[in-house]
Protein backbone atom coordinates (compact mmCIF):
# COMPACT_ATOMS: atom_id res chain seq x y z
CA UNK A 1 0.00 0.00 0.00
CA UNK A 2 1.10 3.50 -1.22
CA UNK A 3 0.11 6.68 0.72
CA UNK A 4 -1.58 9.39 -1.41
CA UNK A 5 -2.76 12.89 -0.34
CA UNK A 6 -5.48 14.21 -1.88
CA UNK A 7 -4.89 17.29 -4.28
CA UNK A 8 -8.83 18.10 -4.42
CA UNK A 9 -11.69 17.63 -6.98
CA UNK A 10 -12.72 19.34 -9.99
CA UNK A 11 -15.02 18.88 -12.49
CA UNK A 12 -13.91 17.39 -16.36
CA UNK A 13 -14.71 19.21 -18.95
CA UNK A 14 -16.40 18.50 -21.69
CA UNK A 15 -18.61 15.65 -19.66
CA UNK A 16 -18.63 17.75 -16.53
CA UNK A 17 -18.75 14.96 -14.30
CA UNK A 18 -16.73 15.51 -10.80
CA UNK A 19 -12.99 13.78 -10.07
CA UNK A 20 -11.07 13.43 -7.04
CA UNK A 21 -7.22 14.05 -7.63
CA UNK A 22 -5.00 11.83 -5.43
CA UNK A 23 -1.30 12.10 -5.44
CA UNK A 24 1.24 9.29 -4.33
CA UNK A 25 2.80 10.89 -1.21
CA UNK A 26 6.81 9.33 -2.23
CA UNK A 27 6.01 8.96 -6.00
CA UNK A 28 5.21 10.73 -9.25
CA UNK A 29 1.52 8.87 -9.73
CA UNK A 30 -1.64 10.66 -9.45
CA UNK A 31 -4.97 8.50 -9.16
CA UNK A 32 -8.12 10.39 -10.77
CA UNK A 33 -11.50 9.18 -9.84
CA UNK A 34 -14.28 10.29 -10.93
CA UNK A 35 -17.36 10.97 -8.30
CA UNK A 36 -20.81 12.04 -7.55
CA UNK A 37 -21.52 15.38 -7.45
CA UNK A 38 -22.29 15.16 -3.94
CA UNK A 39 -19.49 13.32 -2.68
CA UNK A 40 -17.02 16.56 -4.63
CA UNK A 41 -19.20 18.72 -2.55
CA UNK A 42 -18.15 17.09 0.62
CA UNK A 43 -14.83 16.42 0.07
CA UNK A 44 -14.43 20.10 -1.12
CA UNK A 45 -16.21 21.00 2.06
CA UNK A 46 -13.66 19.06 4.56
CA UNK A 47 -10.37 20.75 2.33
CA UNK A 48 -12.22 24.73 2.92
CA UNK A 49 -13.07 23.67 6.36
CA UNK A 50 -16.75 24.22 6.03
CA UNK A 51 -19.16 23.51 8.40
CA UNK A 52 -22.47 23.11 7.49
CA UNK A 53 -25.05 24.16 9.99
CA UNK A 54 -26.44 20.31 10.27
CA UNK A 55 -24.61 17.30 9.68
CA UNK A 56 -24.31 16.01 6.31
CA UNK A 57 -23.83 11.97 6.18
CA UNK A 58 -20.17 12.27 6.28
CA UNK A 59 -20.12 14.67 9.13
CA UNK A 60 -22.77 12.55 10.68
CA UNK A 61 -20.68 8.80 10.03
CA UNK A 62 -17.69 10.62 11.73
CA UNK A 63 -19.63 11.65 14.65
CA UNK A 64 -21.51 8.48 15.21
CA UNK A 65 -17.34 7.04 14.73
CA UNK A 66 -16.44 9.79 17.95
CA UNK A 67 -19.77 8.64 20.34
CA UNK A 68 -19.05 5.49 19.98
CA UNK A 69 -15.42 5.39 20.41
CA UNK A 70 -14.21 4.36 17.40
CA UNK A 71 -11.28 5.11 15.43
CA UNK A 72 -10.77 5.41 12.04
CA UNK A 73 -7.01 3.88 11.67
CA UNK A 74 -7.40 4.62 7.81
CA UNK A 75 -8.74 4.27 4.65
CA UNK A 76 -7.44 1.75 1.46
CA UNK A 77 -7.95 1.76 -2.06
CA UNK A 78 -8.06 -1.34 -2.68
CA UNK A 79 -9.16 -2.12 -6.26
CA UNK A 80 -10.64 -1.00 -9.61
CA UNK A 81 -12.78 -3.61 -11.68
CA UNK A 82 -14.06 -2.46 -14.99
CA UNK A 83 -13.41 0.90 -14.04
CA UNK A 84 -15.13 0.93 -10.58
CA UNK A 85 -13.18 1.66 -7.54
CA UNK A 86 -13.66 0.37 -4.44
CA UNK A 87 -12.01 1.21 -0.80
CA UNK A 88 -12.07 -0.23 2.73
CA UNK A 89 -12.50 1.53 6.01
CA UNK A 90 -10.61 0.28 8.55
CA UNK A 91 -11.52 0.61 12.33
CA UNK A 92 -9.42 0.81 15.05
CA UNK A 93 -10.49 -2.61 16.49
CA UNK A 94 -9.19 -3.94 12.72
CA UNK A 95 -13.03 -4.26 11.48
CA UNK A 96 -13.11 -3.57 8.10
CA UNK A 97 -16.14 -2.29 6.33
CA UNK A 98 -16.06 -1.90 1.94
CA UNK A 99 -17.14 1.22 0.93
CA UNK A 100 -16.93 3.92 -2.31
CA UNK A 101 -13.53 5.67 -2.41
CA UNK A 102 -15.77 9.18 -2.75
CA UNK A 103 -17.13 8.14 0.53
CA UNK A 104 -13.81 7.17 2.38
CA UNK A 105 -12.04 10.06 1.13
CA UNK A 106 -14.73 12.84 2.61
CA UNK A 107 -14.64 10.75 5.81
CA UNK A 108 -11.02 10.49 5.92
CA UNK A 109 -10.65 14.47 5.67
CA UNK A 110 -13.00 14.63 8.39
CA UNK A 111 -11.22 12.32 10.73
CA UNK A 112 -7.61 12.96 9.89
CA UNK A 113 -6.99 9.42 8.89
CA UNK A 114 -4.35 8.36 6.26
CA UNK A 115 -5.56 7.64 3.09
CA UNK A 116 -3.27 4.78 1.32
CA UNK A 117 -4.08 3.09 -2.45
CA UNK A 118 -3.15 -0.67 -3.35
CA UNK A 119 0.43 -0.67 -5.51
CA UNK A 120 -1.75 -2.77 -8.28
CA UNK A 121 -4.62 0.14 -8.24
CA UNK A 122 -1.73 2.83 -8.74
CA UNK A 123 -0.10 0.54 -11.52
CA UNK A 124 -3.31 0.17 -13.18
CA UNK A 125 -5.17 3.45 -12.92
CA UNK A 126 -2.24 5.60 -12.04
CA UNK A 127 -0.53 8.82 -14.39
CA UNK A 128 2.98 9.53 -13.84
CA UNK A 129 3.80 12.81 -14.23
CA UNK A 130 7.09 13.93 -14.92
CA UNK A 131 8.67 16.74 -13.85
CA UNK A 132 8.52 18.81 -17.07
CA UNK A 133 4.65 18.56 -16.41
CA UNK A 134 4.43 19.69 -13.23
CA UNK A 135 3.76 23.61 -14.55
CA UNK A 136 0.39 21.91 -15.10
CA UNK A 137 0.00 20.29 -11.56
CA UNK A 138 0.64 23.51 -10.55
CA UNK A 139 -1.93 25.45 -12.26
CA UNK A 140 -4.44 22.54 -11.22
CA UNK A 141 -3.49 23.77 -7.56
CA UNK A 142 -4.12 26.95 -8.05
CA UNK A 143 -7.77 26.27 -9.60
CA UNK A 144 -8.35 23.70 -6.53
CA UNK A 145 -8.28 27.13 -4.24
CA UNK A 146 -10.36 28.65 -6.50
CA UNK A 147 -12.96 26.77 -6.54
CA UNK A 148 -15.95 26.38 -4.19
CA UNK A 149 -18.46 23.74 -3.15
CA UNK A 150 -21.25 25.86 -5.23
CA UNK A 151 -19.22 25.05 -8.40
CA UNK A 152 -20.20 20.90 -8.26
CA UNK A 153 -24.03 22.08 -7.47
CA UNK A 154 -26.41 20.01 -9.75
CA UNK A 155 -28.14 21.92 -12.25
Amino acid sequence: MREVDVMGVRVEMPSNQPIVLLREVSGDRYLPIWIGAVEATAIAFAQQGVIPPRPLTHDLLKDVLAATGTELAEVRITEVKDGVFFAILVLGSGTEVSARPSDSIALALRTGSRIVCSEEVLDEAGLAVPAEQEDEVEKFREFLDQVTPEDFDAH
